[in-house]
């Protein structure tokens, strides 16, 4: 890796959801679990937008959480747990969860 130091951002992205409203409905409790962990400088969630044609979309729902560096979003990793647990159980499309180095960010 090329700088341990560098910000990190952990990033979930989840799949179209079996359920989509049970998934919404859930979503709110992800987020404030995502909140409590330690060492979060910034949180982003995003929605993907509907496609014009109507076709399905690459993704649901995006999160990204940023620390200050790789060894924060470790820590917080380790204390990931519930968060974790949450996401599995609602995520019924499946997700992506990767951990990145921010190389550019205005």
């Amino acid at each position: 890796m090329s700088g341990y130091s560098n910000p990190t951002k952990i990033t979930f992205v989840y799949s179209n959801p079996t359920d989509p409203e049970a998934f919404e409905a859930a979503y709110a409790d992800q987020l404030a679990l995502a909140r409590k962990l330690p060492g979060l400088v910034r949180l982003e969630a995003s929605k993907v937008w509907p496609k014009e044609d109507g076709s399905p979309t690459p993704a649901h729902r995006i999160l990204d959480l940023y620390f200050a560096d790789y060894a924060a979003a470790s820590a917080a990793a380790a204390e990931a747990g519930p968060l974790v647990g949450a996401t599995k159980q609602h995520a019924t499309g499946g997700v992506i969860i990767a951990f990145a180095e921010v190389l550019e960010s205005e």
